[in-house]
């Protein structure tokens, strides 16, 4: 009998996700065409996390401001927990569960998107977030862990990574992220919409 060590055994956990993850392409294709359209028409992408998500959540807003692959126009994109000054005077005034949400109400329009991460899919500030979200007309999408969740019901739209480590689910958002950033790229160079509408440029 074979005896993997632990660092193999996280790399078959990784692939054995990655290979369900595959199959839900279609969703991050969508979110990167949506995307596009909603940031090219001058909406704005604000994205949250705790921990190990919050820094997926700024990744992303780093890939969308900057650049993922090529040169092009920087788009809106606002990762609400590394303002440090809001976030401790939101949860020293208001609770910590009022971190993000607060945030929200003040950078959010109608037609904007907001990114929340998370591996539980229970984060109470994200969830509160997500409210805030959809009273102001923003769209909430969701990357989470294992379905179901609370997070996943309380999004327009979400994707659930299948996986027994919260190590395996970062490392599959990150996956999600770059996917997103390539169709977002991609859908701004046909300069189309995913419903076939031209986007501003």
């Amino acid at each position: 009998m074979t005896v993997h060590p632990p660092v193999v055994d996280h790399c078959d956990e990784l692939q054995d996700a990655l290979r369900a993850f595959r199959a839900h392409a279609h969703v991050t294709q969508r979110w990167g065409e949506r995307l596009a359209a909603a940031l090219g028409g001058g909406g704005r992408l604000l994205a949250a996390g705790n921990g190990g998500s919050a820094a997926q959540a700024q990744h992303l807003t780093a890939e969308i401001v900057g650049r993922y692959r090529h040169d092009r126009p920087p788009f809106s994109a606002i990762a609400l927990h590394a303002d440090t000054s809001s976030t401790t005077a939101i949860a020293n005034d208001y609770g910590v569960d009022e971190v993000f949400a607060r945030q929200v109400r003040a950078h959010g329009r109608d037609g904007d998107v907001l990114m929340l991460l998370s591996t539980s899919g229970a984060s109470a500030n994200l969830l509160s977030a997500a409210d805030a979200a959809r009273a102001a007309g923003v769209r909430v999408w969701a990357l989470t862990g294992c379905a179901p969740n609370p997070l996943m019901a309380g999004s327009d739209e979400s994707l659930c990574v299948d996986a027994a480590s919260t190590a395996t689910v970062q490392e599959i958002h990150l996956v999600a992220v770059h996917m997103i950033c390539a169709a977002f790229d991609a859908a701004l160079e046909r300069g189309v919409s995913g419903n076939g509408r031209r986007t501003a440029r």
